[in-house]
């Protein structure tokens, strides 16, 4: 398999600066050629020392009707390369990327104007959404001034992809401690009541701030899910989430232990009262949110059964 490392975003979202700052650094070099694939110009242009320091080879395939496997075909057996880089064009659509069958994307990561991300999150939000879904890592660049919105640019990518790293940077690096969140909910309640854009929040939040919920009791109205393959006294309690448009849905919820589940059948709604817990769950991969239910309770739908991060 050919080893493929993917960077997306819009024009001038920093793309380019980073491929130049990657390729420049001690643990990038390789006795390899690397064959970096760029889809469109920016005002960066790449340096040759740096590229023939790197053993970079630079191709421009400025057309989408270009970017095919045949031509990338011919360009492997041209240049020979240990690996690939594609600096994908931001206005073309994710789904139209089509590599041949032995390139392996080992790595996508996706560049954002801190800026912009606000325009682009309201007027192309397919389009930016097909870019995030699958990224590992989300840079966040030229955040200058912007702290008091980034809690929420945070929850709208989390909103599409919930494993991703996130990370911001202003014009002195990477910013750190910045999330102070003015959470709509009090933390230090009896029982954290959960209405339904509460309900977004809170699991996006305790995804990556569980420590905050271990120990805390919450309540929420959701519909369940009965996995096949969940123990019999454990059902998944969620939300659908509106993440980009009408048809691109999302489930969100974690699994939950209960005496009574079996007594519910997929797509009940129900008020669910559980503290929250640190466990391992085989379906997270790892430890993560586990609820443990003290009350389940049938519950007519709600008014709006869908939640937005719009």
């Amino acid at each position: 398999m050919k080893p493929v490392y993917v960077i997306n975003g819009f024009l001038e979202s920093g793309k380019s600066e980073f491929i130049s700052y990657t390729i420049a650094q001690p643990y990038f070099q390789s006795k390899e050629t690397t064959l970096l694939i760029v889809c469109e110009e920016g005002e960066v242009e790449y340096e040759d020392k740096v590229l023939k320091k790197s053993r970079t080879v630079c191709e421009y395939i400025e057309e989408l009707e270009d970017f095919t496997p045949e031509k990338l075909l011919a360009l492997e057996k041209k240049y020979k390369p240990g690996r690939i880089i594609i600096e994908w064009n931001g206005m073309w659509n994710f789904k139209e990327m089509k590599l041949p069958w032995h390139w392996k994307v080992e790595q996508q990561i996706t560049t954002i104007d801190g800026s912009t991300f606000q325009m682009y999150y309201t007027n192309m939000r397919s389009l930016l959404a097909e870019m995030l879904r699958k990224s590992e890592l989300i840079i966040f660049n030229r955040c200058d001034g912007l702290e008091e919105q980034l809690p929420n640019f945070k929850r709208n990518v989390k909103a599409v992809n919930q494993q991703a790293e996130i990370v911001f940077e202003d014009s002195e690096g990477e910013m750190n401690s910045l999330f102070e969140e003015d959470l709509p909910f009090d933390l230090n309640a009896d029982v954290i009541q959960l209405g339904d854009m509460e309900y977004g929040i809170w699991f996006l939040d305790a995804l990556d701030h569980l420590e905050r919920y271990v120990g805390k009791t919450v309540k929420f109205v959701a519909t369940v899910s009965r996995p096949e393959h969940f123990p019999k006294d454990y059902f998944v309690p969620g939300r659908l989430a509106m993440t980009c448009c009408e048809d691109d849905m999302a489930f969100l919820g974690f699994a939950c232990q209960y005496n009574g589940a079996s007594a519910f059948r997929e797509q009940d709604w129900v008020e669910v009262t559980a503290v929250v817990e640190r466990k391992y769950w085989e379906d997270y991969h790892g430890e993560g949110p586990v609820l443990k239910a003290a009350s389940v309770v049938k519950v007519k739908a709600p008014k709006n059964e869908v939640i937005s991060f719009a």
